[in-house]
């Protein structure tokens, strides 16, 4: 499709409400990587994975179920082609972008990202095409002035070629504007089940230390577009606050966390502090209050006299049983020693009749 592909690190947003549904596609092409592919590409409805090609396999591989509902046969004869039509096109612009760069060899990594937006409540669309090149952003679609937008000049080249491509302009705004959404209108009917549906999440507050921020995490929560933040005395906190990205869990859920630096609060003001989450679809917050009984610490928690006094009650009374045994023990043996030998003692009782004498006994007798 397009001449120059390159790669792009993208930072991982996250839509602010449930109702902005998302369609991403990603292509990788890599030359001289070990172990991996020379060629990727996968595809996601709302961050969740629903495709994925690559240049070893040469297979399109379904992620989801509901997949197979909202697609025919010609679909994924489709997708099929395009793949292996793109892998062939990597191979060539990768070493096309080396030229550029004046590079001759070396582990070089080139992606194509493009995406689109639709809003269930007020139907706005909105369409992304972006590139990038070993690590670097390089070249995007500005979709308003129909034009690209260069990051370094070895995009130059490409963006004079690409912007006065009008038919070629024309296709993608109009891909990304009707013919992506449509199809994510598509998928989020079929997979809803699954994608819209609400999981809430585990909450705990965890500081390393004393002087260590207090950590409120929250984990196994869906969809992705959450809040969390901390609160005194029912306000929003912005300063000594840090939030964290929102991270995927292995099972399709998400989690994140936020710190608030506690130095300086004193202790008897702690309960004044509130951690709070927010999900879309869900009215009700979800509040943790901070609290020094509720924060979680990797240090050890110091033993209170009580406990002690216990402890040491236990071990006495353990060892006063342990030495009542081995006196009783000594004692038994020391009177075993005193007593003459059954087997031995010729006036011993016979053990079978105690009235009676043993043999041994009465031949001695007569």
């Amino acid at each position: 499709m397009h001449t120059l592909l390159f790669l792009l690190l993208l930072a991982g947003t996250h839509s602010a409400t449930a109702r902005t549904h998302s369609l991403k596609y990603f292509y990788t092409g890599s030359s001289q990587v070990p172990n991996f592919p020379e060629f990727v590409g996968v595809g996601y409805v709302d961050e969740v994975q629903i495709i994925h090609y690559d240049s070893n396999t040469m297979k399109v591989e379904l992620k989801q179920d509901w997949m197979l509902k909202a697609t025919d046969s010609h679909y994924w004869e489709r997708e099929t082609r395009s793949f292996l039509g793109k892998q062939q096109t990597f191979k060539v612009d990768i070493e096309i972008a080396k030229e550029r760069f004046n590079q001759t060899e070396g582990v070089h990594i080139i992606q194509w990202m493009y995406s689109c937006e639709w809003d269930d409540e007020t139907g706005e669309v909105k369409g992304y095409e972006q590139f990038g090149y070993d690590g670097e952003d390089l070249i995007s679609l500005d979709l308003e002035t129909e034009t690209w937008i260069t990051q370094r000049p070895q995009a130059v080249i490409t963006k004079l070629k690409w912007d006065n491509n009008k038919a070629q302009l024309a296709h993608l705004k109009n891909y990304l504007i009707q013919e992506c959404p449509d199809w994510l209108k598509i998928f989020v009917e079929h997979g809803k089940s699954s994608l819209l549906r609400t999981e809430l999440p585990s909450m705990s507050l965890l500081q390393k230390s004393p002087s260590s921020p207090v950590s409120c995490h929250a984990t196994g929560f869906y969809p992705d577009s959450a809040m969390l933040f901390w609160r005194k005395d029912g306000e929003e906190l912005h300063e000594d606050v840090y939030v964290g990205e929102v991270l995927p869990n292995h099972d399709g859920t998400f989690q994140m966390s936020t710190d608030l630096q506690v130095s300086s609060i004193p202790p008897e003001d702690w309960r004044r502090y509130d951690c709070v989450f927010q999900i879309s679809g869900v009215k009700e917050d979800i509040v943790k209050r901070l609290d020094k009984d509720s924060v979680e610490s990797n240090r050890e928690k110091p033993t209170d006299v009580t406990t002690i006094i216990i402890i040491i009650v236990a071990a006495v009374v353990a060892l006063a049983v342990v030495l009542a045994v081995v006196g009783f023990i000594v004692y038994r043996k020391r009177n075993a020693e005193c007593l003459p030998s059954p087997g031995n003692d010729p006036n011993a009782l016979n053990p079978l009749n105690p009235d009676k004498v043993s043999i041994s006994s009465s031949e001695t007798s007569s």
